[in-house]
């Protein structure tokens, strides 16, 4: 028997809701901190291991840090997937699926490839392009002028390249749409996410967003959406947005039910639909931490086709990374047609609130799949 080992955050809902599940199904498991695993999984690993991987829980709330915090995660999960080559480990989620589905660019054309509808990449901002704080502070300070804008660059198989709000602009009439997305590459909770719309018959513009620009900290997440009007406020964000990395997205209007927006969240385990639930909002941006508003499915009243349609493309996208259990995907309806998009696909989505304090259905489920995979 393979010895199982989740490794997380220790006082996360996370980790709280697992070991309950674990109790329930009567699976003993071993718990690593991510601030000190590697010190005991060189003891731990002298024997065969079955290792469930959470995300780390970081503080910051500071934009410009999530790029690094991501670097240094990734390289974190590199080097597990190498400890399997080494030792005899198995994982719930391979860590290498984990960071495929991390490359937002490359799962969505991983998916595309597969024949399946995802929501469309417009551009992106080139890796590393972070500049520091003090750089930015120090031109603000000293009243440098920015260098040249360079030019868009574009190729077949890659979105263009985007590095501030003029070139999103340009990005935008090129090819002839008005609302978009622009979201971080790193990070969660939407921290950063920003849905952007541009009228070029009259120039106005508006822009909702989780972001506000500190005076020394640069942008920072307030987990509250926000709405802005202003041209030069927009401009601004939207500058200091693409410092990061980022993608942007066509914004596809999605479905509606009694006022609200609404997309779903799929959580997909062992080549099936295990949980699926609607995510409402009177603005653009769904997530559930932003005090929008959760809904059973069946109350939205979908036809069974449709239905039968978002689970095969779900269980079809997971399907396409042989390590992966467990993913949660996030699906639009687009509106009046209620043809299915998948917006994101995340290889630890399966923390939701209004399973864990019910059911627990994900996790109890993922107990029993890891007593399972305990086998020799």
């Amino acid at each position: 028997m393979r010895r199982a080992v989740l490794l997380g955050a220790a006082d996360s809902k996370r980790t709280q809701y697992l070991k309950r599940a674990a109790q329930q199904t009567g699976l003993s498991m071993t718990f690593l901190s991510w601030e000190n695993w590697q010190e005991t999984m060189g003891r731990l690993a002298q024997n065969p291991l079955l290792i469930k991987i959470d995300p780390p829980v970081w503080d910051s709330c500071i934009l410009c840090e999530l790029d690094s915090l991501s670097t240094d995660y990734k390289s974190q999960l590199n080097l597990l997937a190498q400890m399997a080559d080494s030792h005899d480990i198995r994982f719930f989620n391979h860590p290498s699926a984990i960071l495929s589905l991390l490359d937002k660019v490359q799962c969505k054309e991983t998916l595309r490839q597969a024949g399946l509808p995802v929501t469309e990449i417009l551009a992106r901002t080139p890796a590393g392009n972070l500049r520091t704080e003090t750089a930015l502070h120090g031109m603000a300070a000293s009243g440098m002028a920015e260098e040249p804008t360079p030019p868009l660059c574009h190729t077949s198989s890659r979105p263009m390249m985007v590095e501030n709000a003029q070139q999103l602009l340009e990005i935008m009439r090129l090819h002839g749409i008005h609302q978009v997305f622009v979201k971080p590459v790193n990070g969660s909770g939407a921290a950063g996410v920003s849905a952007f719309r541009h009228q070029t018959h009259t120039g106005r513009m508006a822009l909702y967003t989780c972001a506000v620009s500190h005076p020394s900290y640069g942008l920072v997440n307030t987990k509250r959406l926000r709405y802005f009007s202003r041209t030069d406020e927009i401009l601004s964000l939207l500058d200091q947005l693409l410092q990061t990395e980022c993608i942007i997205e066509r914004w596809h209007p999605k479905a509606d039910y009694q006022g609200y927006s609404y997309d779903l969240r799929v959580v997909v385990q062992d080549g099936r639909v295990d949980y699926l639930l609607a995510r409402l909002s009177k603005g653009p941006i769904t997530n559930l931490h932003l005090n929008n508003r959760p809904l059973d499915i069946g109350l939205l009243g979908l036809a069974s086709p449709v239905l039968e349609s978002v689970a095969e493309i779900s269980v079809k996208a997971a399907r396409q990374y042989p390590g992966l259990v467990s993913a949660g995907i996030d699906i639009l309806l687009e509106r009046g047609s209620l043809l299915p998009r998948i917006i994101e696909m995340n290889g630890q989505g399966d923390l939701i609130y209004q399973d864990i304090y019910h059911e627990n259905t994900i996790y109890r489920h993922q107990a029993e799949l890891i007593k399972r995979m305990e086998a020799p």
